[in-house]
């Protein structure tokens, strides 16, 4: 099972320049999060407070009863063990085979028999695709395959908290699904908490359960995926639906010129697209975290776009929406 991960006022800069500042979410026990924003906005220096690999200048990471901002080494070390991380080219020892690469971690931080841990590496090689390659050096397979032996690696100790540092960079688009799917099932079987950086829009729209948004050294937004993809906040809307139009330019933020002229040419943001249906698992049966489609908007009273919720409209919880604001 999945532990809640709750993140108070976090501050960081390097030298002169601030990444971001008083950051506040929390990541909810077992469900799947997406962290969205522009290049260089510190995703991955968000992801690497939260391991502990950088300490920030202010605030508090609390995972159960520790303060991951705060702690000393030899506590860090202890819950690092709660955690399984993908980094983003799989971060694989190349002088290795891809079973030494997955068994390290037992290796590592277990006292199990050679005969256990092949058990467990074998059964996690085949979990993402790659049973009969586990021979191969990293240099010899593609950037996809060294991308699942980076997360086979990253499951072998069954982790509580699974970080996935852009997981779909170089992946072709085939490829990514496949990955998400293999995201959403594994998040089924682990119970674990997920948090995805990514840059991918359909990934975001269709696989988390909270998105979030980083956006000129601040979280702009982050909560419930229907409660992020109905939002009016210009920056939020720009980015989840790829559009140009809006404050965000090629340098992250637009200067005032650009906003005068874009607000004088008349352009306005088009409509929201309809929200898709979140991907499910591939045994059909939903996640013990998984909202039904819908749920938030009726709840808070906001109208999706027309067209959510498709193709099941007729059948999914969603339809539960349209029912019931019909009826309104």
């Amino acid at each position: 099972m999945g532990v809640e991960i709750r993140v108070e006022g976090l501050t960081k800069s390097f030298g002169g320049q601030v990444i971001w500042r008083d950051v506040t979410l929390t990541l909810p026990s077992g469900e799947i999060n997406v962290m969205l924003g522009p290049s260089g906005t510190g995703k991955s220096v968000f992801l690497k407070c939260l391991v502990g690999l950088l300490k920030p200048d202010r605030g508090h990471i609390y995972i159960e009863s520790h303060d991951l901002a705060t702690c000393g080494e030899r506590e860090l070390y202890e819950v690092r063990k709660l955690f399984g991380v993908l980094f983003q080219d799989g971060a694989l020892f190349g002088s290795m085979n891809l079973y030494d690469n997955v068994a390290f971690p037992l290796r590592e931080h277990t006292r199990r028999s050679e005969s256990e841990i092949r058990s467990i590496v074998m059964e996690k090689i085949e979990l993402v695709g790659l049973l009969g390659a586990e021979r191969k050096l990293p240099g010899e397979i593609s950037g996809g395959m060294r991308k699942r032996a980076g997360l086979a690696r990253a499951l072998v100790l069954d982790p509580q908290i699974m970080l996935f540092d852009e997981p779909d960079s170089g992946l072709d688009p085939v490829r990514t699904a496949y990955l998400n799917q293999l995201i959403v099932d594994l998040n089924q079987q682990t119970g674990a908490t997920f948090l995805i950086v990514t840059h991918d829009i359909n990934t975001a729209r269709t696989v988390p359960d909270n998105i979030g948004l980083l956006y000129h050294r601040h979280l702009a937004m982050f909560g419930p995926r229907e409660m992020c993809l109905c939002s009016e906040e210009p920056v939020v809307r720009q980015f989840l639906n790829a559009q140009r139009i809006g404050p965000i330019g090629m340098a992250e933020e637009k200067d005032a010129d650009e906003l005068a002229a874009e607000a004088a040419s008349g352009a306005a943001l088009p409509p929201l697209p309809p929200i898709p249906l979140q991907l499910e698992p591939s045994n059909g049966l939903p996640r013990y975290t998984q909202r039904p489609a819908g749920q938030w908007c009726l709840a808070h009273g906001v109208k999706p776009p027309p067209g959510s919720f498709q193709p099941n409209v007729s059948t999914a919880p969603g339809a539960a929406f349209a029912a019931e604001r019909g009826r309104a």
